[in-house]
Parts: C-alpha cells; structure tokens; sequence
C-alpha cells in the first residue's frame, strides 16, 4: 500500500510539473532579482521592447542578499587589475551610475574616498595601486601627503593616501528596486517567491524548449534563460549542465556601528593599504546615506550561503564549502589570518583595535554590532580568489546549454558595475542568441 501511495504521490508531482495550468511563457527568463539580474533585464529589454521578457526572484521583494546588504560604496575602479572586466566595467560604470541617479532624481554623496598609508612599509604597495588606478582611467586620483590627509579627515592619521573624490556612498537595494520599476514600465513581468529547483527541455512545447520550475511547482516556458543567481550562481549553472566550478563559497562580513556622539569623525570613505598577501580588503570606515558609519567588515566562513549570523546555519551549504577542495586549500594558505577574523568576529575590542589604527580616538565604547553581508565569493579547485567577473553558457551537450547564459560571478564591485554589466550581458545575447 505504501508503495503505491508512493507512486500515487509521484504521479501527482509529475502532473504539477508538467501541466498546462499557471504556466507563463517568455523569450527570455532572466533568474535572480539582485541588482546586476534587475540592470541586465533593464537593459536587455530597453534595447528589444518586442522582446517579452520575465525576472523571476526567490525572495518575497528584490535586492535581499549582496545587493541589499553591501557597503553602499560607489567605487571608483581603483583595485582590479588593468585589463579585467571589473577594471574596465568599474570605471564606466562609475559614470554610468551617476549620471543614472541624476535622470531618476536618487539621492547619492560624492564624498570620495582615502586609502591611507598608516607606515612607510606601505608606501610600495600605496604607490603601486596609485599606478593601476590611473592605468585603470579612474578619474581625478592623487597621491596626497600627511597635511592633505588631514585636510579631507580631520582626526584620520596617516604617511601618505590616495584620494579618490569621485567615490560616492548609495542606497543601492533602492538602486535595484528602481532597475525593476524601469523594467516593469518597458513591459516587462516579474515574479517574486519563484525558487527555481529545476531547468530542463520542455518535452511538450518545441517553440518554448526551455522549462523553468518553482519550489512551489510553478512552471515557465521560455526561449532562453540569463541567471544571475549571486549566492546560488554555481548551483543554477549545475542545473542546465555547467562545471562545478568556479564554487560560490559564502563569506560574512560583520560590520559595527559608530555611536551618533563620534559620527563627526568620518566625513567620507576611509580604506586601509590591502595586504597583497591576504584575499579581503581589511577594515575601513563608510559613511551610509542615512547618516549612519558602518566600521569593518571582518570576513568569515558563513555556515550557510544566507548566513547573516552564527545561528545561521544550512549543513548542506556548510558541508559544500568544506568538502570543496578549493576551500580546503584556501584555509590552509591562510589559516592565520582566518583565526584573526574569527577573533574579530567574537571580540569586538580586536576590530576597534584595527580601526584605531586611522582614527585613534575610537574606543571600544564608541562602537555597537552593526550588520552583516555575505559575499559570494567564488574559488576555483587550487583554491584562488576567482578576481573577474565571469560569464559562461556551461559546457552540457543538451539543447539547453545552448541557450542559457550564466553570470556566474559579480562580486564588488558588481553594484557599482551594474549597468555597464548589463550592457555586457545585453550584447552577448544580441550576439550570441541572435536578438
């Protein structure tokens, strides 16, 4: 009996999955409603409104992991390497983001940014990343000295900086929701709480070959599929036949909150030299469009790929990143400096200990736990930082692989990068999918 109330049960699921009821049907379904899945759909269907097109989220509202929890910097381009797409992309973006929040009326700061020297053993790394920026074009970068420094932040203390004026601070989840009412008001639909579980050939319908399936059995047919799953970018590749590399594994950045009484203290971005030697940037001060100054982040494991807090826990998440060797290699080439972050994470006098380093003035007493972000950082199998955004339309012989393009990893400065991202990602489907 109970076997075939099994079967019964699987004859129901099947008919869910495969019938014609609520089924929608697309020329492209774009998976995932952060901000670079929301810019891309932006762009895709500016650019072809016959077009009719889906972006499908699996929360209940967009923007709701990186792109709701991030820093809110504008970044200037100054870090990535001459020559990448986060270099090239970062700095058009920069202009395009402005000029964006100027046409929609979106409030912004231009506060610029200081990336500051605090010893002269700094001062080879400060002037090598001086060189990039400009080989980079990021615009109007100087090399500053002690009295300037001074001059821009009044209680930062520091050798030498550079300062960048055109990085700015934004609201960037209020950034992605505008990307979605633009979206919406050039035709096309969305759908929230849309988990996809399952991409597969459409068996029944050859004009719409691609069948998109819910958690909560809901079913999309469409012609193609862009994902831009952030968090869960390796798992939607897996799906239509990608590698299972680069891995997305989850790291959560903590930040602190500087006390209303010493917010006078920041004017604007203040970052440290990043150690060449070490994969995050290290802890800085940001100033936030609500007049708030979040401190850090720090950068552990998370023990689940939405793992906001330490009770955050999914053991399949966990175990994935444990038993990926690229992890494995990455915590053991830098296991010291893990346990420092853990450190960090548990007592907040080591975090203070860090920023005071800038701003002396600073105590332990001045700060209180802030928010947390999870980066989806993605690690290749010897366990190196994937650095540059990737694109790929996976390696699967069947018919799907042929008409899914992946956005496999955006990490910062994606939200900075977004609509230079979309334009990116709007050409190769032009090219490749024949729009």
């Amino acid at each position: 009996m109970s076997l075939l109330r099994s079967r019964h049960y699987q004859e129901i699921l099947r008919r869910l999955y495969h019938g014609q009821t609520c089924v929608e049907k697309y020329d492209l379904l774009v998976i995932g409603g952060g901000i670079v899945g929301a810019a891309s759909a932006r762009e895709i269907l500016q650019r072809h409104p016959n077009l009719k097109v889906a972006l499908a989220e699996k929360e209940n509202a967009f923007a709701q992991h990186q792109s709701g929890h991030n820093s809110g910097v504008i970044h200037a381009g100054i870090y990535y390497k001459p020559g990448t797409l986060k270099a090239k992309l970062c700095v058009e973006g920069l202009k395009m983001s402005y000029n964006y929040f100027d046409q929609r009326g979106i409030p912004y700061k231009k506060c610029g940014k200081l990336i500051v020297a605090t010893d002269e053993s700094q001062l080879k790394s400060l002037n090598d990343l001086y060189d990039r920026g400009i080989a980079n074009g990021v615009p109007d970068l100087q090399m500053v000295e002690r009295d300037k420094i001074q001059e821009i932040e009044p209680y930062c203390q520091g050798v030498k900086a550079l300062w960048s004026p055109h990085t700015g601070i934004v609201d960037w989840q209020y950034v992605t929701e505008c990307y979605v009412q633009d979206f919406i008001n050039f035709g096309g639909t969305t759908f929230t709480n849309f988990n996809v579980v399952k991409i597969e050939e459409s068996p029944d319908n050859s004009e719409y070959p691609i069948s998109v399936y819910s958690r909560s059995m809901k079913r999309i047919l469409t012609k193609y599929v862009l994902t831009c799953g952030g968090l869960h970018s390796d798992k939607l590749a897996e799906m239509t036949g990608g590698s299972k590399s680069p891995r997305i594994v989850p790291f959560r950045g903590e930040y602190l909150l500087l006390c209303p009484e010493k917010r006078y203290m920041v004017r604007g971005n203040i970052y440290p030299v990043p150690d060449p030697r070490l994969p995050f940037l290290g802890v800085h001060f940001t100033p936030r469009m609500d007049g708030s100054v979040w401190l850090g982040p720090n950068a552990v494991l998370a023990f689940k790929r939405e793992g906001y807090t330490w009770g955050d826990i999914n053991l399949l998440d966990l175990f994935d990143a444990l038993l990926y060797p690229g992890f494995r290699k990455l915590a053991l080439k830098y296991m010291g400096s893990g346990i420092q972050e853990m450190m960090r994470s548990a007592f907040i006098v080591k975090q203070v200990r860090e920023l005071q380093k800038f701003i002396p003035d600073i105590t332990e007493f001045d700060v209180e736990r802030g928010p947390a972000g999870v980066r989806a950082q993605a690690l290749d199998t010897d366990g190196n930082l994937v650095d540059d955004f990737v694109f790929d339309r996976g390696s699967g012989k069947n018919a799907i692989s042929q008409r899914v393009l992946h956005c496999r990893n955006a990490p910062s400065p994606g939200a900075t990068s977004s609509l230079a991202i979309g334009k990116v990602i709007a050409e190769k489907l032009r090219k490749e999918f024949n729009f």
